[in-house]
């Protein structure tokens, strides 16, 4: 920008040198991406530091992100009324006689859990407690176990209504009800490759499988889970169908999980809605914090036109849709090994955009692509949040469970790879049920 202290080089250099020196020192990435703003606004004499808490609070002022403690608070009182028992009941008569039942139960509880909560963390945090322990006394290796956990409470990002498809719609203008439909696909995949993965462990490992459920006790279970199961189909519908907003969906989400937690089921008592609410008060708080402080970053990059600057050398690579695709997928990968999903959207997903449109990729597929690859940042170091909750539980180092989790993580790179040469895969579904919502 003309008349500024500092050029974009420069600029760029303090920001991001500042962001990993704090995170080298450990500093939480929401206060790490505040305290690198501060250099800036002290020395540009046109900025103050009251910039910092103006974009912050700005980046507050969005009806969008109503939705992310909401959604959190359904997972919770998922945990606390019986739902999720219901849902592994189910899951267990679907696929507990497939090899590793009890790990196939894992990946298909996750899936159906990221279908009403859409939060990985939520996700990895109660599969952890269900299932690490379980596994264990069966005879499952521990780095496996962890493994598997962790990556499979990565659906929860992917499947709608998940929590960064409703961030993203919002901070970069895309409709979230094609991002909802755009994710069922890839997630159906990812489920399935998980499945196949923990299908080759058990066999050549000799994990323990459970005796085939009759029709009678498929049918029984499927009864009880039909109303826990309604819930995504409310959730989406809804906003398909224009009958309320992803917020508005987000909130009649929690009053059913409330209905049926002390209507239905009737197990939620008043000090387990007490412990779901803090909880999801403690873990909105942690993830709003990052998207204001990352909003103040991304505003300090635009004043100084960084992502132009940047883009005007990657453009002149000539890359096609396909290199676009894998030069973004490259980024975001790297980027969430680093960073939190949310802060990352709203910074690497603003810097990336323009690219996309110059070479005419859809806004859903460019979405999906940074959706896909932020995710596998939850399992992987320095960041692996998902991962470090699972081990947290286990009580196990992170470093013993990475060899594992490097190769279930393989298919889900195929799938990924699958995203970027085939528009079609996510694309299919807004272009047959709303065309509208594509770019």
């Amino acid at each position: 920008m003309s008349g500024t202290l500092l050029t974009p080089g420069l600029a760029a250099a303090i920001l991001f040198g500042g962001f990993f020196l704090m995170l080298a020192l450990r500093v939480p990435v929401a206060f790490a991406l505040g305290l690198s703003c501060a250099p800036i606004l002290m020395l540009e004499p046109r900025l103050s530091l009251f910039i910092l808490v103006q974009e912050t609070f700005n980046a507050y002022n969005s009806f969008i992100l109503l939705a992310v403690p909401f959604f959190l608070l359904t997972a919770n009182l998922m945990n606390v009324g019986g739902i999720t028992d219901r849902l592994m009941t189910l899951s267990r008569g679907l696929v507990g006689h497939f090899p590793g039942g009890l790990a196939q139960i894992n990946v298909v509880l996750s899936f159906f859990f990221a279908g009403i909560s859409g939060s990985s963390t939520a996700d990895a945090a109660s599969q952890s407690k269900i299932f690490i322990e379980a596994q264990r006394k069966e005879g499952y290796d521990d780095s496996f176990s962890v493994a598997i956990t962790a990556v499979s409470a990565v659906l929860a990002v992917i499947i709608p209504p998940s929590i960064l498809m409703i961030v993203w719609g919002g901070v970069l203008s895309v409709s979230i009800g094609g991002l909802f439909l755009a994710g069922v696909v890839p997630g159906i995949l990812i489920a399935g490759v998980q499945m196949a993965t923990v299908h080759a462990y058990a066999v050549r490992r000799g994990y323990p499988t459970y005796p085939r459920s009759t029709w009678r006790q498929l049918a029984c279970a499927f009864a009880v889970s039909v109303p826990a199961l309604m819930t995504p189909l409310i959730i989406i519908g809804g906003k398909l169908f224009g009958w309320f907003t992803a917020t508005e969906s987000a909130c009649i989400a929690v009053l059913y999980a409330g209905a049926l937690s002390l209507l239905v089921y009737r197990e939620m008592k008043l000090p387990g809605l007490w412990d779901s609410l803090v909880d999801s008060g403690r873990l909105a708080a942690i993830a709003l914090f990052c998207v204001g402080t990352a909003s103040a970053f991304g505003w300090l990059l635009a004043y100084y036109e960084i992502p132009r600057v940047l883009l005007e050398g990657v453009q002149g690579w000539g890359m096609g849709a396909i290199g676009t695709g894998l030069f973004i997928a490259g980024v975001f990968l790297i980027t969430g090994c680093f960073l939190d999903a949310i802060p990352a959207i709203i910074i690497v997903g603003a810097i990336l955009q323009p690219l996309t449109v110059s070479v005419g990729m859809d806004p859903i597929q460019f979405a999906m692509i940074g959706i896909v690859a932020l995710a596998f940042g939850l399992v992987t170091p320095p960041y692996g949040l998902c991962l470090m909750i699972a081990c947290s539980v286990a009580g196990m180092r992170m470093a013993d469970a990475l060899k594992d989790t490097m190769i279930m993580l393989i298919p889900m790179l195929a799938v990924l790879f699958l995203i970027i040469l085939w528009p079609s895969l996510v694309l299919f579904l807004p272009r047959m049920i709303s065309p509208e919502f594509l770019g």
